[in-house]
C-alpha cells in the first residue's frame, strides 16, 4: 500500500458552534475501500444549519448528527490508497482525480437492493455520521466498498469538480420537475444550487424562466446563466408578477430552493392549479402552511428532491462539453486550518461557494 502520513488536518464536529481544527488519525483502506487525498470540500447550507444547531441535525434521543465527526460532504480529491480489490471494482488507480455520491449507502436494505441507494435506509452521510461516513474537511478521506466511485475526466478543471456534488443535486431536482418546453418555470433561490439549477433548466428551453433572490448580485448571475426575468421579492411582488407573466394563472413549475419558510408559502401561492412544486431546501426552521392549497384548493404535484441518484456522470460530462460552469460561483477558497474564518465568510451574503482546500 502507499505510505500515508499517520496523522492529518480535520475539522472536527463536536456539537453545534462546535467544530474543531484538529490532528487525527488519516484513514486507512480497507477491503475494497479507497482512501483520497482532498483537493477540495465545499460548505454546504447544510453546514452552515448544522453548525448553528438546527432541530434537525441535534433534535431528539437519536440525533442525524452523530459527533465527534468530520465535516463535509461536497468533495473531489486524488486516489491515495486502494484496499485489497479496490482498484478492480472500482476501475481506477493511484493517482487519478475521483469523486462519489455524499451517502455511503449500506448496500442491504430495501432501497440499496431495489437501486434506490440514495434512500437507503441506514442513510449515512459523509461529514454527519461518525466512524462510518467521516467527511472531506481533512487532508484524506475513506470511501466506503459500496460507494460507487466516478473518474473525473481531463477536461474538467478542479474549479469544477469542486462543484460536482452540487450540481449533481441540482440535475436531480430538475429531474424530479419534468420541465416541458411551454412550462414558465420559477427557481426561487440563486445561490450554489440553484445557480446550478438555473443553468440546466436552460438546457430544457423552458418557455420563460424566471428567478426570485433577494440579493441582487446574484440575480445578475442568474440572468448570465439564462434567467429570462429576475426578481428581487424585497423590491416588488413576485407573486402578482409571476400571475400577471401568466394571464393570471400562476406558473406550471416552482422550485424551492431559498431555505427559508417564505420560499414555500410564496410558491404555493404562485404555482398555477394542477402545477408542480419542487422541495429542494434543507430547512432550520418548522415551515408551516395550509394544506388544503395543495389538494382541495390547487391539486398540485407536490415533488421531494434529494441527493443526486445516478448524476454525477451528467455533472461531469455537462462540464467537459462545456454546458455546465462554476464560472462566478465558487468565490472564496480558506486553508483547513482557517475554517472558522471560512465559516464567517459562508454566511457572508457576498461570497457564494466557499471551498476549503487542504
Amino acid at each position: 500500500m502507499t505510505k500515508l502520513p499517520e496523522t492529518m488536518k480535520a475539522v472536527v464536529c463536536y456539537g453545534p458552534e462546535d467544530y474543531r481544527v484538529e490532528e487525527v488519525a488519516t484513514p486507512r483502506a480497507g477491503k475494497e475501500e479507497v482512501v483520497i487525498k482532498v483537493g477540495a470540500c465545499g460548505i454546504c447550507g447544510s453546514d452552515l444549519k448544522a453548525y448553528s444547531g438546527a432541530d434537525m441535525y441535534w433534535a431528539g434521543e437519536d440525533p442525524w448528527l452523530k459527533a465527534p465527526v468530520i465535516a463535509g460532504h461536497e468533495f473531489y480529491g486524488v486516489v491515495a490508497e486502494l484496499g485489497e480489490g479496490a482498484a478492480e471494482k472500482h476501475n481506477i488507480q493511484i493517482g487519478d482525480r475521483v469523486t462519489t455520491d455524499q451517502i455511503n449507502p449500506c448496500g442491504k436494505c430495501m432501497f440499496c437492493e431495489t437501486g434506490r441507494y440514495w434512500m437507503c435506509q441506514v442513510h449515512n452521510i459523509y461529514g454527519f455520521q461518525r466512524d462510518v461516513a467521516e467527511g472531506a474537511m481533512a487532508e484524506y478521506m475513506r470511501f466506503g466498498s459500496t460507494n460507487k466511485i466516478y473518474k473525473i475526466t481531463d477536461g474538467v478543471t478542479d474549479s469544477e469538480a469542486s462543484l460536482i456534488e452540487p450540481a449533481a443535486c441540482a440535475v436531480h431536482a430538475v429531474q424530479r420537475a419534468t420541465i416541458e418546453f411551454e412550462d414558465v418555470v420559477v427557481m426561487a433561490g440563486a445561490g450554489t444550487l440553484g445557480l446550478c439549477m438555473i443553468q440546466l433548466i436552460s438546457l430544457k428551453t423552458p418557455k420563460k424562466l424566471v428567478v426570485l433572490d433577494t440579493n441582487n448580485k446574484r440575480l445578475a448571475m442568474a440572468k448570465k446563466f439564462g434567467a429570462d426575468i429576475c426578481i428581487n421579492p424585497l423590491e416588488e411582488d413576485a407573486v402578482q408578477a409571476v400571475k400577471d407573466l401568466t394571464d393570471g394563472y400562476g406558473c406550471d413549475v416552482y422550485i424551492e430552493a431559498t431555505g427559508s419558510p417564505i420560499g414555500v408559502t410564496q410558491g404555493l401561492e404562485m404555482v398555477r392549479k394542477l402545477g408542480r412544486f419542487i422541495e429542494f431546501s434543507v430547512f432550520g426552521q418548522e415551515t408551516t402552511t395550509d394544506w388544503s392549497v395543495i389538494g382541495d384548493k390547487k391539486e398540485l404535484d407536490l415533488r421531494g428532491s434529494h441527493l443526486s441518484p445516478y448524476t454525477y456522470p451528467i455533472v461531469i460530462d455537462l462540464f467537459e462539453r462545456n454546458l455546465l460552469t462554476a464560472e462566478g460561483i465558487i468565490t472564496n477558497h480558506f486553508k483547513l486550518e482557517d475554517f472558522h474564518e471560512a465559516l464567517a465568510m459562508a454566511k457572508n451574503p457576498e461570497a457564494i461557494k466557499v471551498l476549503l482546500k487542504p
